[in-house]
């Protein structure tokens, strides 16, 4: 903090003004220091933390240095994606990346970043809060289309990172385009690789409950689903909508 916390004597090092994330008591000589000040601090603490969060990002917007390989599902996702956006004759390019970005950094990494508690066994003080929301706010940024516009009465968060998101974007669409080139996963390979996850975490996880959450949805949804599926050649064949409405008129009788 400004000051050494009394009872510890440690100073807490941030990306965020003390008064920005809930802890400064009102009336604090802190919260009336001058903005000229606050910045020069934020920007040595983010020279500090620059070279942890290009790893970060660098290491997630990569295909060659993740330390593994890609896994199947998001090659497999994205160029599903790709498909879809034929299909329908999108050409846009910024609708492709928006929905990559939409399905896995700003639903999954985002979240990872915002809440490393459900990764780790760690506390999460609300200074440790508002300083990885900079991070994911810079995240989202760098996932974004839409151009950067930023003025003297931008938030400090957002200054900060400002001459790095364009850098961080072309890491983004690197990726995109990277994963867009590697060969094609085939249905065969996605199943195995698909049932090698199942059977590797086999007893972590209760399917019946699982299928309890999925017929939730089906029982919303029945009538567009066995649509969908007598439309589709591949369930046609192998009599998905029928079977469907099987399960659904057995557990009708069930309840």
């Amino acid at each position: 903090m400004i000051t050494p916390d009394l009872e510890s004597g440690v100073k807490v090092w941030h990306l965020v003004k003390n008064h920005e994330h809930g802890d400064q008591k009102e009336g604090d000589r802190g919260s009336k220091m001058v903005s000229e000040i606050y910045l020069t601090r934020l920007l040595a603490t983010k020279g500090t933390l620059q070279k942890f969060v290009d790893d970060l990002f660098e290491t997630i917007f990569s295909t060659a240095h993740r330390g593994s390989a890609l896994p199947l599902a998001i090659k497999y996702m994205f160029d599903f994606l790709d498909e879809q956006a034929d299909k329908h004759n999108i050409h846009d390019p910024h609708v492709r990346h928006t929905w990559k970005s939409n399905c896995l950094p700003l639903r999954f990494w985002v979240n990872v970043i915002k809440n490393p508690q459900f990764v780790f066994d760690i506390h999460k003080s609300s200074i440790t809060d508002a300083c990885l929301s900079v991070v994911a706010q810079t995240f989202m940024d760098s996932c974004s289309t839409s151009e950067h516009r930023l003025g003297k009465d931008s938030p400090s968060n957002k200054l900060l990172y400002a001459k790095d998101i364009p850098s961080y974007k072309s890491w983004v669409e690197r990726y995109y385009s990277d994963i867009s080139k590697m060969p094609a996963i085939s249905d065969q390979d996605m199943n195995a690789y698909l049932a090698e996850q199942s059977r590797m975490h086999m007893s972590e996880f209760n399917s019946m409950s699982s299928l309890s959450e999925i017929y939730s949805y089906v029982g919303v949804y029945t009538e567009e689903i066995v649509c969908a599926l007598e439309q589709d050649d591949a369930a046609r064949k192998q009599r998905l909508a029928f079977k469907l409405e099987q399960v659904v008129a057995f557990m009708t009788l069930e309840s």
